[in-house]
């Protein structure tokens, strides 16, 4: 007992830093355990509210702020390149250049070169069956490309963003394992956090929605060629749930970006020399703007006559006029266009200030989707067919020369050959120049998908798309052959794509003007000739005109701000008339 009593110490001294190693290694494990945990599930909501509200945020410290999730130096991108596809509307356009922002702020480099990408991401549409085929066959493609790639070279990600991302999500991570991040429209902010995990071997996903998300604080990398026009979000997701749209379901409910932060975005695109923006929305003309609460009065939306809307009156907030009067004033030579609105959103007081300022395009996007009253109330468009041909008669009051363009779904369900007789009659009462006409896709979540029969056969469909096409042709070369005579100012894209002879602009009413590249006269009557640049306000004299575009001459150099208000088709204005008015 007594040889125990003495060895016991001996024992106990050599177990304590035994002991005291052991805790340790279990805490170090412990904490790359949770530092994993942490990185795969990202941010939980104590990180999103934490601090101050997003409002209050300025760009940098949103951007830039420390996570407990996810240490700083380990979501830098670290030069490694990204290559964007973006496919879809306009505001995919628009999140390509939110993403791209994010993404470069954190040390990523933007490659145009596909072979030279460590990262390919894909910026997805989700509004048709065959938009979301386009992306199935390009992940093939790159997946057997992300194969072959030598084991030396950095492995190649591949991420889906956008609206199929918010649609399939699943489906899309479990496929033949195609992706490796997925970013809903609200998550690009967490995209460098997504490709460290996916740097990881893990697939990273996040497609949370979001009431609140516009990206005010992020300032876009516009990336358009040659850089005369950009797009500029102002508002993101819908209410309206139309019966066959898929939008509510993969933008989320409508929030509008403060109109200080898109006029400072479209002053530095002023002060870059952009000649056109268009202001960009699933829903433009409903924006509303509540950031302040100066802005929240009790004053209700005001409606288009004879419409209504599925949710209740929305009251308070700068409206779309408000916002348009404010843009217009910043750059008298900045053309200013909007898409994509809905027919209700449109009351008198947007229509006359599009009439008064001469740098509001005199052009509108009016969906119309059917001329059956039967059709519309299954599709829940909160209108009749007289209700927006009425609409129509008074937008062509107020702004005589205005050019309208539409959208039109053929074949949807029930629709009958009686309907589409009435949308074809409809086409033709209206006399749009531009449509963007589809067979009906179903689209599951919809109130179509749970309520209604997709019952018109596809056959039938292709058929009444093809008739509803060629009448709308057919109106459109009435349309614009009117044109035939006049002088048009013409904002130059750059070369025509047909020939390197001739460049190729669009009019105020969107329509595109083909004309011979040769010198023209200056601003002014005396000053001698100079080359037509992208870029250039030209007046273009209109010598002859198809469903799809117009063609005529270069009479000389102008802005838009000296050009003449109110010319009427087969009005030819001289250019020595032109340019010594406003000389």
């Amino acid at each position: 007992m007594e040889l125990l009593r003495t060895l016991t110490p001996l024992f106990t001294a050599q177990r304590l830093p035994v002991r005291c190693v052991q805790l340790r290694l279990n805490s170090s494990q412990r904490r790359r355990d949770d530092f994993r945990g942490h990185m795969s599930s990202g941010p939980n909501f104590q990180d999103f509210i934490r601090g101050l509200p997003h409002s209050q945020r300025s760009a940098e410290e949103h951007l830039t702020e420390p996570h407990d999730y996810l240490s700083e130096d380990l979501h830098m991108g670290n030069s490694r390149k990204v290559y964007f596809e973006t496919y879809g509307c306009q505001m995919n356009v628009s999140d390509t250049q939110i993403a791209w922002s994010i993404l470069q702020k954190k040390g990523y480099q933007r490659t145009a070169s596909l072979n030279e990408a460590d990262v390919v991401l894909l910026v997805t549409c989700s509004i048709r069956e065959k938009a979301e085929q386009t992306i199935w066959n390009r992940l093939q493609q790159l997946t057997a490309m992300k194969r072959k790639r030598v084991k030396s070279q950095t492995p190649m990600k591949i991420g889906i963003l956008g609206c199929m991302a918010e649609r399939l999500k699943t489906e899309l991570l479990e496929r033949e394992k195609l992706v490796d991040v997925l970013a809903g429209p609200d998550a690009y902010r967490d995209l460098p956090r997504l490709l460290t995990v996916a740097d990881g071997g893990q697939q990273a996903s996040n497609v949370l929605l979001s009431l609140e998300e516009t990206y005010a604080d992020v300032m876009p990398v516009h990336h358009a060629p040659r850089g005369n026009s950009a797009f500029v979000s102002i508002m993101r997701g819908c209410d309206n749930m139309c019966s066959y749209c898929i939008v509510p379901f993969t933008r989320g409910r409508e929030r509008s970006r403060p109109v200080g932060s898109v006029l400072e975005e479209i002053r530095v695109l002023s002060d870059q020399g952009v000649k056109e923006v268009t202001l960009l929305g699933q829903n433009v003309n409903s924006y509303r703007d509540t950031s302040q609460e100066s802005f929240c009065d009790s004053a209700p939306t005001k409606l288009s006559r004879g419409f209504k809307t599925v949710y209740h009156s929305k009251r308070g907030g700068l409206r779309f006029s408000d916002l348009l009067d404010q843009v217009s004033r910043i750059d008298p030579d900045m053309r200013i266009r909007f898409t994509s609105p809905h027919p209700k959103d449109f009351p008198d007081e947007v229509l006359h200030l599009i009439a008064d300022r001469a740098n509001i395009c005199k052009q509108i996007h009016l969906p119309a989707q059917s001329g059956s009253n039967r059709v519309l109330q299954a599709m829940r468009r909160g209108y009749t067919r007289e209700a927006y041909l009425d609409l129509v008669d008074n937008i062509k009051k107020i702004i005589p020369d205005v050019s309208l363009s539409s959208d039109f779904i053929s074949g949807f369900c029930g629709e009958t050959e009686d309907d589409h007789q009435q949308t074809l009659s409809l086409i033709r009462a209206v006399g749009f120049n531009v449509g963007f006409l589809f067979a009906y896709s179903m689209r599951k979540k919809t109130h179509a998908f749970h309520r209604l029969n997709d019952d018109v056969p596809a056959e039938v469909k292709q058929r009444r798309l093809a008739e509803c096409i060629d009448v709308f042709r057919e109106e459109a070369l009435k349309v614009n052959a009117a044109l035939v005579g006049s002088t048009q100012l013409v904002l130059v894209e750059g070369d025509s794509k047909r020939s390197a002879e001739d460049l190729c602009g669009r009019t105020d009413g969107n329509m595109k003007v083909i004309f011979p590249k040769e010198d023209v006269p200056g601003r002014n009557a005396e000053s001698s000739k100079a080359p037509i640049s992208a870029g250039d306000y030209v007046l273009v004299q209109i010598s002859s005109a198809s469903s799809q575009s117009l063609r005529g001459r270069a009479l000389g150099h102008s802005r838009l701000r000296d050009a003449v208000p109110g010319l009427r088709p087969g009005d030819l204005v001289t250019l020595g008339t032109a340019m010594t008015e406003n000389s």
